[in-house]
């Protein structure tokens, strides 16, 4: 008997929930060589299991979300997808909703493939939420969408991204379909927007259809355009991860004005800041408690009221 995807409550609610009770900050489980060292692991599939399985219980009631960088797992093979596995499972029963950084995007049978392996219930791979790149359109990740919809889970798209070679497409301009626009406002307009924004306004349009499922990624870190990340993100009406605070330079002072749009979550993402205070349990939730109470205080967007 074949049976549909079980019912769970939407992504955004479920996140907006977490933010409530732990704070905004999400924690990225990033296991680069220096930090296994540093956490006295080997760089390899065994090395990075216990890496992620021991931040995972030392951040279970701390944080409300974990973010496994998924090509630090993939780059030992077999192994470390056996490993990602299991980190996955092992935030999902401490209760840590999870993003896997997958910042996958294809078309048709292959990008179909790409959301079962991540957002399907019978998955070992499956996550609350998975990263996903638009640059082979927006609408080219519509069985990611459908499917993270039906299973009440979310996807976060990338729009602005820190990297030096990223506004080369990222802030181009392009005559683009307006998909936010009203049918009073003229659904065919077309307009010069960077194809940032194309982005967001796209996934705009996918909440509509599909409330909260589209988030979007903006980088935490200003000057690879040279001022703040630019972006209208007040129709959004979905969460917004953040990467960038810590080692990539930014503070929880940066976000304030940059992210005071819009419903979220707006969710800060911290992997080597907060992971370096480790091994140690304790010192451990020092760091995200200091964290957590910075980004508390500015008062970000913290989702719909009732989500």
């Amino acid at each position: 008997m074949t049976t549909g995807p079980r019912a769970r409550t939407p992504f955004r609610a479920r996140l907006t929930a977490a933010v409530a009770d732990q704070g905004p900050l999400c924690v990225g489980i990033d296991p680069h060589p220096g930090l296994l060292a540093r956490w006295g692991h080997e760089d390899d599939a065994a090395g990075v299991e216990r890496f992620g399985r021991e931040a995972v219980a030392a951040l279970a009631g701390h944080v409300a979300v974990v973010k496994p960088q998924v090509a630090l797992f993939e780059v030992h093979g077999s192994g470390g997808i056996r490993a990602l596995e299991r980190v996955l499972a092992d935030a999902r029963d401490a209760g840590l909703l999870t993003i896997a950084d997958a910042k996958r995007g294809d078309i048709g049978s292959t990008m179909t493939a790409y959301a079962s392996a991540w957002l399907a219930d019978t998955s070992p791979l499956a996550a609350d939420a998975v990263t996903l790149s638009p640059y082979l359109g927006v609408g080219s990740l519509t069985p990611a969408i459908d499917l993270a919809a039906a299973t009440g889970r979310g996807v976060f798209v990338l729009a602005r991204t820190s990297n030096p070679e990223a506004p080369a497409v990222q802030s181009a301009q392009a005559w683009t379909l307006d998909p936010s626009a009203s049918p009073g406002d003229g659904a065919g307009y077309r307009g010069m927007r960077e194809v940032a924004q194309s982005v967001v306004d796209s996934c705009a349009a996918v909440n509509v259809r599909h409330p909260g499922v589209a988030g979007v990624v903006v980088g935490a870190t200003a000057g690879t355009t040279g001022r703040a990340h630019g972006l209208d993100l007040s129709r959004l009406d979905g969460p917004v991860l953040v990467p960038g605070l810590g080692a990539q330079g930014a503070t929880p002072a940066d976000l304030a004005e940059a992210f005071a749009a819009g419903s979220g979550p707006v969710v800060p993402s911290s992997s080597r800041e907060v992971l370096a205070a480790g091994p140690d349990p304790e010192a451990l939730h020092d760091a995200c408690a200091a964290l957590n109470g910075s980004l508390r205080d500015l008062h970000l967007p913290a989702g719909p009221v009732g989500a």
